[in-house]
């Protein structure tokens, strides 16, 4: 049996052992809810600050135990960079977190993000002294654009949001990974078990997603699954695939055997 130890992923001043990141959205009950995050074995929870009643602080908080997870607060549905920034200092403010999963989407059908707004968001929020993980598409040019900007983690897309498609463009991700020094964790478009597996083969060094879990038949089971497939991608990258070729190569070589006859 292997005797590897993973490091930690740390990011923001903390350290995690999961590298895999759930969401609080579209669960058919929040007992099922709270199970799955069981289930994940994640240590961080990503709440939608624009989606809870901040009268109160939302109902939503009753359900997470926060001295076993760690709370992501993200600015989902804001569509300018004044409406994202405006909503990281209120979760700020509410003493959710100053790590904030910065979302500034600029198209209503695919919820893309506007990069450009999301590069100057990152910049002010970084010198304000919060730990941005800015949601951003798979290009290592902006990748690159976020870092220098602040950003504590970037988050390319796997796919849209929700669709479930899978890594798309694994040969960015993989360019992203080149050119940027802070972790990388795949955030939206993964659907199954494969699709984790496969983000943490190319070397990230987590996922986030919420819909593969929350919307599967069997959100626990799912989750369940997430959770091993994260741990195996984590593991096979670690160890190092063999090389891919065209043709055939014997898994007994003949070199070296006695003669038979």
């Amino acid at each position: 049996m292997s005797e590897y130890k993973d490091e930690p992923l740390r990011f923001g001043g903390k350290e995690f052992k999961s590298r895999l990141i759930v969401g609080s959205s579209k669960y058919p009950d929040p007992a099922i809810m709270q199970k799955a995050w069981e289930a994940s074995g994640a240590e961080m929870i990503t709440v939608a600050i624009r989606r809870m009643n901040l009268a109160t602080g939302g109902s939503l908080l009753d359900y997470v135990d926060r001295t076993r997870y760690t709370l992501l607060p993200n600015t989902a549905g804001c569509y300018t960079k004044e409406e994202a920034i405006k909503t990281s200092f209120i979760a700020r403010e509410m003493g959710l977190s100053d790590m904030i999963k910065l979302e500034v989407i600029g198209d209503e059908k695919t919820l893309f993000p506007d990069t450009a707004a999301l590069v100057e968001a990152t910049e002010v929020l970084a010198k304000e002294g919060f730990t941005v993980l800015p949601y951003t598409n798979d290009d290592p040019v902006v990748a690159k654009k976020l870092e220098d900007a602040g950003a504590a983690v970037v988050m390319p897309l796997g796919a849209p949001i929700g669709s479930g498609l899978g890594i798309r463009n694994p040969y960015n991700i993989r360019i992203i990974l080149e050119v940027v020094r802070v972790p990388v964790i795949v955030d939206a478009g993964v659907g199954t078990a494969s699709d984790a597996s496969i983000a943490m083969e190319l070397g990230c060094d987590g996922v986030l997603m919420n819909t593969g879990i929350a919307a599967a038949k069997d959100p626990v089971t799912m989750a369940s699954a997430m959770r091993h497939a994260v741990e195996a991608g984590r593991l096979a990258y670690v160890a190092g695939r063999i090389p891919k070729k065209l043709y055939a190569s014997a898994s007994t070589p003949l070199e070296g055997m006695p003669e038979l006859i």
